[in-house]
């Protein structure tokens, strides 16, 4: 099967890989994928728009998810906060995702939702930055899910110093019924979040963050970092204390900081999610195995499984990196999971026909076009509407 692409001329698809089922979850490691909002194509999702959800399809994929053995962490910045999904659409977010995790386990393990400050975007004060912490934060657990504690733009822009930072968390911990994720969001993925934990310089903003979860460690279930860079990433994991994890959010360099210990809260595992299934249960056979002989040839496979998804994932995350969920619904529309390649805010519009006609390339290539004739048949037609 060929298919006439922009800059690749004819091109041939690779044959179609079958995935293995995955019977349970993996154990060697925790893993999150972020989910994406499946928008719904008859509302009105012009930029600056409230978002319109098409319910059912965004909870059928976050069954998907959890089919694949994936947690799931909802409301973050894959779901598009801080670039359309409004804090009304969010509440109901976040409620209908935990009410649907009831059906297949404890929402409070198979679903994890963020809590920001993004309602209250005029915010000027800690004061009022916290108390919109806290009702984000009484949102996620009434409902019944795990809390991630987003970065705060208000935060970044209000805060003086590590200080504040430590003022606001502190009061933070004392609201949660159980350990947070905390997550770290670098400004690649949004430039509002500068300077986080006080200091532009990573290191300095390192050592406030680590101070802050020392003092806190037994209500800090891990820490969600997405700042591409591995090197730190693996001195702040040994850093940690006891017990808390380190969620790896590099969509660049995830299969090998998994495999050196991180687990994983990852945006790119909306789209990879087969691989990365089969990918983690090969790791689990691995860290099982009785001889090194073993292991060492299931992590080679571990690592073929992975490495045809990396230049996928480094393409949907490149310059301007918060672009991202574009590439992301983009794969969810060709593989079937909506009937529409729409996005609230009217985000689709985000990437080139360039950029997306890679990612169908990189897609094939990563064995991940579930059905190929329907992804040929709907990139035809998205080629065919822009005049090609």
């Amino acid at each position: 099967m060929r298919i006439e692409l922009p800059g690749f001329g004819s091109y041939p698809l690779r044959e179609p890989t079958t995935w293995p089922v995955v019977e349970t979850p993996a154990t060697s490691r925790i893993v999150y994928a972020a989910a994406h909002v499946v928008a719904d194509p008859l509302g009105d999702n012009t930029p600056g728009s409230p978002a319109a959800v098409d319910w059912e399809s965004t909870l059928r994929f976050r069954r998907h998810l959890w089919s694949h053995g994936l947690r799931v962490a909802d409301a973050m910045d894959t779901a598009q906060r801080n670039m359309g999904l409004d804090w009304a659409a969010t509440k109901e977010l976040i409620r209908r995702s935990a009410a649907e995790a009831r059906s297949h386990g404890d929402p409070a393990t198979l679903v994890a939702c963020g809590a920001g400050t993004d309602h209250a975007p005029d915010a000027g004060d800690l004061d009022t930055i916290t108390a919109a912490y806290a009702e984000q934060i009484e949102t996620v657990q009434s409902a019944g899910a795990g809390v991630i504690v987003m970065a705060s733009r208000q935060l970044a822009r209000v805060a003086a110093g590590p200080q504040d930072y430590h003022r606001v968390y502190g009061k933070l911990f004392a609201l949660a019924d159980r350990p947070v994720i905390l997550h770290w969001l670098g400004e690649m993925f949004d430039p509002q979040l500068a300077g986080y934990w006080g200091s532009r310089d990573v290191a300095a903003a390192t050592e406030s963050f680590l101070e802050l979860i020392h003092a806190h460690a037994s209500m800090v279930d891990g820490v969600k970092v997405s700042l591409l860079d591995e090197e730190h990433e693996v001195g702040l994991r040994a850093a940690l204390p006891e017990g808390v994890k380190l969620y790896t959010g590099d969509d660049f360099n995830y299969p090998s900081l998994i495999k050196s210990g991180s687990h994983a809260l990852l945006g790119i595992f909306d789209a990879i999610a087969p691989a990365a299934a089969a990918a983690l249960q090969v790791l689990d056979a691995a860290e099982a195995s009785c001889t090194e002989e073993g292991k060492e040839r299931l992590l080679a496979s571990y690592d073929e499984i992975f490495a045809p998804t990396v230049p996928l994932s480094r393409k949907i995350f490149e310059t301007p990196t918060y672009n991202y969920k574009t590439g992301i619904v983009f794969l969810a529309w060709l593989n079937g999971h909506q009937d529409a390649f729409a996005m609230v805010n009217g985000a689709q519009s985000a990437r080139s026909l360039v950029h997306l006609s890679e990612v169908f390339r990189l897609a094939d290539q990563a064995g991940l076009l579930a059905d190929q004739e329907l992804a040929v048949r709907r990139m035809k037609a998205l080629l065919e509407v822009n005049g090609l």
